[in-house]
């Protein structure tokens, strides 16, 4: 890789974690989602190329977004995916066959591994977690 494709993918993953760092603001404000999320307690990462990030949530709330690199902090499972494609997953209409976590799983673009019961008993929740952000990319923020 050249020293430019170097720093457009740093810039492209830093552009997507910082999309998801403010997922607890954008949970906070969703009360159907809290709801539906009440009985999900769960500590879960969210990997964006190189850099792993720890989706604290308690009851539904998103409590925290944190940046690893993690020494000893567990979690119960972990999503897995290169920048560009969390980029695709996160526009307001993401084009088909990237519109959906277990779409892309399937087509191997992400990687979803670890426990997951917690995963498949709070799904919904958890996929609208992941794609929050989507309110940010539709009002015109970077991705």
């Amino acid at each position: 890789m050249s020293p430019s494709t170097d720093t457009a993918a740093w810039a492209a993953q830093e552009a997507v974690v910082r999309l998801f760092e403010q997922v607890p603001a954008l949970v906070g404000t969703d009360v159907d989602l809290q709801r539906r999320g009440r009985h999900f307690t769960c500590d879960f990462q969210i990997v964006v190329g190189s850099q792993a990030l720890i989706v604290s949530v308690a009851e539904g709330r998103v409590r925290e977004v944190a940046r690893g690199p993690f020494l000893m902090r567990s979690s119960a499972f972990s999503v897995s995916a290169a920048p560009e494609t969390w980029i695709k997953l996160l526009q307001p209409f993401p084009e088909a066959g990237f519109h959906d976590v277990l779409a892309l799983s399937k087509s191997g673009r992400v990687v979803i591994s670890g426990n997951l019961q917690p995963f498949m008993a709070n799904l919904q929740v958890v996929k609208d977690i992941i794609t929050a952000p989507r309110a940010l990319t539709a009002k015109g923020q970077p991705s």
